[in-house]
């Protein structure tokens, strides 16, 4: 074999897939179709969404409104190119990064597409120098990502009907934005769009946004959105129709509804790239979605192909496909390996930002086991008001008979950094009793957990 391990893509999935093969020391190489590493984490999604979000942060002084209102905000006419600059360079940094770490762990880089010609035997095209070179490898990670989904009927023209990786080719910020998609993706853009001062329209065909976040964090985020900023939801509904007139696009919605505004970022839904990867002859195959179906180890139905990330759909979160990717090599190569993905934390980068770990009240309910929950408004935690923080909600879910911490759902500042907390004592098993009973640093956002932990004893010791 060439390769002890081959992998196909260089987002964080083949990365840490990689990485852990190289310091096993195994025969590693990576391939990468595109003349960037990083997938779409550093080129196009987490680290471009999430920069650009702390760039509108700062220069819409967002974080001080709540003291000087729009007198916070640091310039007046904020241009994209204020937006995509720091963009750029963070992309860039993240980039060299990577190139440094593929080079000291002694990972060789294939640039080209990558297709199966059988079990263990791949070919790497690389169109731009004409040549195809065949490769063996005792094992291979599939890690290749996922594509904005681009429906027929939808009239792209990456100018005014855009999908998510288009945002980066923006010549202005519109003043008007329809987003149809409410998934985190679409949320996420919406509420960045509208902390600028665009008047967003967010389109989805279900009853409510991200369906599977806790029912009160989305509804803390729907309130705020409403009372803060220029933002309608159109739920429930589908888009019937796209026609583009005068410098504005026209959406008919499928209750006859319509929607004028200056542009369209369509969110809803991604498809996987294994379109070119030959899977038929190793005798894999994918969904409608193209993903790819593995078990426990990540382990696809043909003998040593892995695949992780989001090429096997949700969650979708390059904190997961990191971690998939590392426990597929470990399992590959016979290396112990404990992970706990029950556990894993959920990131929303809104405005304001949303994290969860464990059950959500809904699924207590549905599975009807008792509980009882406990909650701090920021509003009553010291920190929130020295800072302006007047959004925000830390609510610990708890086993009503045992007291063992079953879920943590946050939404305001520091959201995602916060529920690290929550998610060490669910791991570790802790009670209510940890919460009650343990000394936060004061004043701290953390000690939001010490008062939702006395809410929820007063709640459930009242009667």
């Amino acid at each position: 074999m060439d390769y002890d391990l081959l992998v196909i893509g260089s987002g964080p999935a083949g990365l840490h897939a990689a990485f852990q093969a190289a310091k096993a020391g195994k025969r590693v190489a990576v391939v990468e179709r595109k003349d960037l590493l990083g997938g779409v984490e550093v080129n196009t999604g987490t680290i471009p969404s999430k920069t650009l979000r702390e760039a509108i942060l700062d220069l819409t002084g967002y974080r001080e409104r709540g003291f000087s209102g729009d007198a916070s905000r640091v310039q007046r006419e904020i241009t994209i190119e204020d937006l995509l600059a720091r963009c750029r360079e963070v992309m860039r940094h993240e980039r060299e990064l990577i190139t440094r770490a593929i080079l000291d762990n002694r990972i060789e880089l294939l640039y080209g597409d990558a297709s199966f010609a059988g079990p263990q035997q791949l070919a790497i095209a690389a169109p731009l120098v004409g040549s195809v070179r065949p490769v063996s490898a005792e094992f291979v990670v599939i890690a290749c990502g996922t594509r904005p989904a681009r429906p027929p009927e939808i009239p792209f023209d990456d100018q005014q009907i855009l999908d998510s990786d288009d945002i980066l080719k923006l010549d202005h910020i519109p003043r008007s934005l329809a987003v149809v998609g409410a998934g985190v993706v679409g949320c996420e853009y919406a509420s960045m769009f509208a902390a600028l001062g665009a008047h967003v329209s967010l389109v989805d065909r279900h009853p409510s946004i991200l369906t599977f976040v806790d029912a009160e964090i989305v509804e803390t985020l729907n309130s705020h959105l409403r009372d803060n900023t220029d933002f309608a939801f159109h739920l429930d509904e589908t888009v019937a129709a796209i026609e583009q007139t005068s410098g504005r696009v026209h959406l008919t919605l499928g209750s006859g509804k319509r929607i004028v505004t200056e542009k369209v970022l369509y969110c809803a839904g991604r498809v996987a790239a294994t379109d070119t990867l030959n899977l038929p002859s190793i005798g894999v195959t994918t969904d409608a979605q193209g993903h790819l179906a593995v078990d426990a180890n990540y382990q696809t139905t043909a003998a040593g192909v892995y695949a992780a990330g989001d090429v096997i759909g949700f969650p979708s979160l390059a904190s997961t496909s990191a971690e998939q990717g590392r426990v597929a090599a470990c399992h590959a190569f016979g290396i112990p390996v404990t992970s706990v993905p029950a556990h894993f934390p959920f990131g929303i980068y809104t405005i304001p930002e949303i994290s969860m770990v464990g059950a959500t009240e809904q699924g207590l309910t549905a599975e009807k086991i008792p509980y009882e929950a406990g909650r701090a408004h920021y509003r009553e935690i010291a920190r929130a008001q020295i800072i302006g923080e007047a959004t925000g909600l830390l609510k610990l879910l708890f086993h009503y008979e045992t007291r063992e911490i079953l879920g943590v759902h946050i939404i305001g500042e520091g959201a995602t950094e916060l529920i690290h907390i929550g998610q060490a004592a669910i791991a570790l098993g802790a009670t209510l009793d940890y919460f009650l009973n343990t000394v936060f640093n004061y004043p701290t956002l953390a000690e939001g957990y010490k008062i939702a932990a006395h809410n929820g004893y007063n709640r459930m010791t009242s009667g």
